[in-house]
């Protein structure tokens, strides 16, 4: 069990703070140190705000080291392909030479930067980059050829 002392000014704040802070996940960090202000034991207060007894020593020690500004900074951590360091390399290089397949499009990603990805990884990091794949048409056939150039110009990119 952590050991902390609290001051009537700190109870006061945090019983504040857990009602009417903006955010409420600061607002739940609140609560759980309050009620280990008010004496409940560590089991009691984790049953009733329903997190794990690691998330508890957590916000405790995070009050017992940097105080009540340290329980009120929240950061969601989301995580970021590999892939995203090479993000301008692998657009430059897709912009000048479209991919025609996903397959295509893992394999020189491999070449380019090491990295070795599934295609659905690819798929999803190419439609980040707001590529997407096009419907692939036929030439018409006995056509003469200047309405198959036009139709070429129209329906293909050109390396």
């Amino acid at each position: 069990m952590i050991q902390i002392s609290f001051t009537d000014e700190e109870i006061s704040q945090l019983d504040y703070e857990r009602r009417n802070h903006p955010h409420p996940r600061i607002r739940d960090k609140m609560e759980v140190v309050y009620l280990r202000a008010m004496g409940l034991p560590h089991k009691e207060i984790g049953r009733l705000c329903t997190i794990s007894p690691t998330t508890l020593r957590r916000y405790l020690t995070t009050y017992k080291e940097e105080g009540l500004d340290g329980l009120k900074v929240f950061c969601v951590q989301k995580p970021r392909s590999e892939m995203h360091t090479y993000k301008t390399s692998i657009e430059e290089e897709f912009r000048k030479r479209p991919p025609a397949t996903v397959p295509e499009a893992a394999t020189r990603i491999e070449e380019l930067t090491g990295l070795k990805r599934s295609e659905k990884q690819v798929r999803l990091f190419l439609r980040h980059l707001g590529m997407k794949p096009l419907k692939v048409a036929s030439i018409p056939a006995k056509a003469d050829p200047q309405e198959q150039e036009e139709f070429y110009k129209k329906n293909w990119i050109r390396p």
